[in-house]
């Protein structure tokens, strides 16, 4: 008994990983892929769409479709820099403007 509830716990980790990767290899994602693939609830994803603050597409007004590539990018949008990289700019600015003398 306790083998056999090995093997369809490890067969429904092999579905789990099959789905994840035939949605990595889709260009255009469905509602419930796109929710999987943000790591999103449905309704946080309706609200993103009725908003328009997250690009998607509603070709007949029923159905909401997704480029994987524009969530992608819309994911990565306002990144947010390190202190390093800030203390970086910060140096350059005022050396730019002549403050600074090296």
């Amino acid at each position: 008994m306790l083998d056999q509830n090995r093997i369809i716990e490890k067969l429904d980790n092999i579905e789990r990983m099959l789905t994840e990767q035939n949605i990595l290899q889709k260009e255009v994602l469905n509602f419930n892929e796109a929710c999987q693939y943000l790591g999103l609830s449905q309704s946080h994803l309706y609200k993103l769409t009725s908003s328009k603050s997250i690009p998607h597409f509603c070709p007949q007004g029923k159905r909401l479709y997704f480029k994987r590539l524009e969530l992608d990018e819309w994911l990565l949008r306002n990144r947010t820099s390190t202190t390093d990289e800030i203390q970086q700019q910060a140096a350059d600015y005022l050396i730019k403007k002549g403050r600074v003398k090296l």
